[in-house]
C-alpha cells in the first residue's frame, strides 16, 4: 500500500527540470536586458529625484509675492485698479519696446563725455557745438503729468505693477481727459531698463524722428483703439476668483439647490 502511495510522487518530482530549461532559454534570449533591481535602503542606491517644492520653506519675499497674487485674485477690486490687469497684447508690446529702445536717453557716462567735449571746445576759444535737440523718451511721473497736461506727450506707457498703485492710479483718467493715447504694459522693471534705471512707473513719447513716424502712427492707432476708446468698457469690478476647491463646493451647492427645485416642481 505504501509503495502505491509513493508511486504518484515520482512523476511530480521529475516535472521541474523542463521548466528550468525554459527559464534558462529565456535568460539566454534576454541577456542584454537583465533586470537589475535597485535597493533604496540606507547606504545603497541613490534615491530618485522627487518634486519637493511643496515641502520647501521658501524665502519670505517669495511667499509674500505669491500670497499677494492669490489675494488679488480672491478680493473684489474696484474698476480703476482692475484696469491695470488689462495690459497690451504681446505683439503690440514687442513693437512698442522696439520703438522705445530706439529712443533711449543718454547714460551718465555719455552725458559726462558730452559735457567734457563742450567744456573743452569753450576752453579752446571756439563756440560750443550746437547740435539738434536730442529726441528721446521721457520718464519721471511728475514730468510726464506736466507733459500730458500741456498736451506735449504723444503717447504714454504705464507699468501695471507699480507699488503703491496710487502713484499712477490717476494717470489713465488724465490721459483720457487730455486726449493723449495711453497704454498699460508689463512691467516697471522692463520700462526701467529703457531709461537705464531699475524701475520706471511710466514713460512718454514727445516726438519721433521722420523715419519712424509711420510705425509710430500705427502704434498710436492700436493703443487708442484698445485703451482710450474702450475706457468705459473697463469700468467693471475685478477679482472674486476663488480657488478650485471653493469653486467645486459652490457647484455642488448649486446642483443640490437645482435638484431640490426640480423635486418641488414635480410635487
Amino acid at each position: 500500500g505504501e509503495c502505491s502511495r509513493a508511486m504518484p510522487k515520482g512523476p511530480k518530482t521529475a516535472a521541474p527540470p523542463p521548466a528550468k530549461k525554459a527559464g534558462g532559454a529565456k535568460k539566454e534570449e534576454n541577456s542584454l536586458f537583465e533586470k537589475r533591481a535597485k535597493n533604496f535602503g540606507v547606504g545603497n542606491n541613490v534615491q530618485p529625484k522627487r518634486d519637493l517644492s511643496r515641502f520647501v520653506k521658501f524665502p519670505k519675499n517669495v511667499r509674500l509675492q505669491r500670497q499677494r497674487r492669490i489675494l488679488y485674485q480672491r478680493l473684489k477690486t474696484p474698476p480703476l485698479i482692475n484696469l491695470f490687469t488689462k495690459t497690451v497684447d504681446k505683439n503690440t508690446a514687442t513693437e512698442l519696446f522696439k520703438m522705445l529702445n530706439k529712443y533711449r536717453p543718454e547714460t551718465k557716462e555719455q552725458k559726462e563725455e558730452r559735457k567734457k567735449e563742450t567744456a573743452n571746445a569753450k576752453a579752446g576759444g571756439g563756440a560750443a557745438p550746437q547740435g539738434k535737440k536730442p529726441c528721446f523718451v521721457k520718464c519721471g511721473i511728475n514730468h510726464i503729468a506736466t507733459l500730458v497736461e500741456q498736451k506735449k506727450a504723444t503717447m504714454v506707457m504705464i507699468a501695471h505693477d507699480v507699488d503703491p498703485i496710487e502713484l499712477v492710479l490717476w494717470l489713465p483718467a488724465l490721459c483720457r481727459k487730455m486726449d493723449v493715447p495711453f497704454c498699460i504694459v508689463k512691467g516697471k522693471a522692463r520700462l526701467g531698463t529703457v531709461v537705464h534705471k531699475k524701475t520706471a512707473t511710466a514713460l512718454a513719447f514727445t516726438g519721433v524722428r521722420k523715419e519712424d513716424e509711420g510705425a509710430m502712427a500705427k502704434l498710436v492707432d492700436s493703443v487708442r483703439g484698445n485703451f482710450n476708446d474702450r475706457y468705459d468698457d473697463f469700468k467693471k469690478w475685478g477679482g472674486g476668483i476663488m480657488g478650485a476647491k471653493s469653486q467645486e463646493r459652490t457647484r455642488q451647492k448649486e446642483k443640490a439647490v437645482a435638484r431640490e427645485m426640480a423635486k418641488r416642481m414635480i410635487i
